[in-house]
């Protein structure tokens, strides 16, 4: 059964109990429902817009291309980071990715749509492409999440071809590693680092992906904020959506991404919702010098954000023809 036939059955059954629980509460908070819409973004930009994170500048100018194109917003996120998942220079996303500790390349992605699906693969082995298989999750299974062996043999099921990422170069550095291997995250060197974009299509829906090999030379297992959502991506297409990057156990202890886009919702900019979500990070851990969190969001009327902690990060604006590497704001200014 299909991913929307699923959601439409379980939907109906309880739609009686739903239209209930509706006239009950009607009358009794009129001035929440109000409050709530009041904070609906009104302003709808129609001039496509691409961001990602980091200085991606080719896989944010195929999102870009493809939006121009009048590609939804979904497909162009894909289609703009499997430029990053298919470059074996990139150490840190997809074939090439750097290993874990035990040498096996795993990959994690989400992506999340503008209706709200949203699909995601953990630790999956032997597949470059895993967005779009993210997305084969969301629209063809009754499921959010698939991980290792499962998600690897849904993705033969779907026409996927096996495929060795731990490339020469990549594991000449894990053998290097091994020599005396210590783990110590390296502040914007992307031993630790995603592609993470999101993209305002021609109708003004947004949608985002994202995909990492993760921290290079991690526990066997370890999974990120990356393909977690609320934490790596969070979309809602009545406000806008947010991307994170950076060291992904500290950005989950906060759902960093979903917290940007509620308070979007409450009246913040995206450039003031990312500076809030940081500090949330830095207020409550005194250790934030020793790793790099960076955070881009998008608004529906479509204006753009980021900030992190440490001076360093950079993310990619494609507009009107036009593709820029910005300089992001960041807090650790000691």
């Amino acid at each position: 059964m299909k991913r929307r036939h699923f959601i439409k059955n379980a939907a109906l059954s309880g739609a009686g109990l739903a239209i209930g629980n509706s006239l009950i509460g009607c009358n009794d908070k009129p001035s929440e429902e109000k409050k709530t819409e009041s904070t609906m973004m009104t302003t709808i930009n129609n001039s496509p817009i691409a961001i990602c994170t980091w200085a991606f500048t080719g896989a944010n100018a195929k999102a870009g291309e493809e939006l121009s194109k009048g590609v939804k917003a979904l497909d162009a996120a894909i289609s703009g980071v499997e430029v990053e998942e298919e470059n074996l220079k990139n150490t840190t996303v997809g074939k090439g990715g750097a290993p874990d500790r035990e040498g096996n390349v795993t990959l994690d992605a989400c992506v999340m749509d503008s209706d709200g699906d949203c699909g995601s693969v953990l630790c999956v082995e032997n597949i470059t492409n895993v967005a779009a298989l993210a997305k084969l999750v969301m629209t063809e299974t009754p499921h959010v999440i698939l991980a290792a062996e499962g998600a690897e043999e849904f993705a033969y099921a779907q026409g996927f071809k096996k495929d060795n990422l731990l490339t020469e170069d990549s594991k000449k550095a894990w053998q290097e590693w091994l020599k005396s291997p210590e783990y110590k995250p390296l502040i914007n060197i992307e031993n630790h680092d995603t592609i993470g974009m999101l993209c305002m299509d021609k109708d003004g829906d947004i949608a985002g992906a994202c995909t990492t090999s993760g921290l290079s030379y991690k526990m066997k297992g370890r999974v990120g904020d990356s393909p977690i959502i609320g934490s790596g991506l969070f979309i809602d297409n009545e406000i806008g959506g947010a991307v994170a990057t950076g060291m992904g156990e500290e950005v989950l202890k906060t759902v960093g991404s979903f917290l940007i886009v509620e308070l979007m919702r409450n009246g913040m900019s995206p450039q003031k919702a990312c500076e809030e979500a940081v500090n949330r990070i830095t207020s409550k851990n005194d250790r934030y010098k020793d790793f790099q969190i960076a955070y881009i969001a998008m608004n529906k009327a479509g204006e753009t954000g980021s900030y992190c902690i440490h001076k360093g990060f950079t993310y990619m604006k494609y507009q009107d023809g036009k593709n820029e590497n910005v300089h992001s704001d960041y807090f650790d200014k000691a």
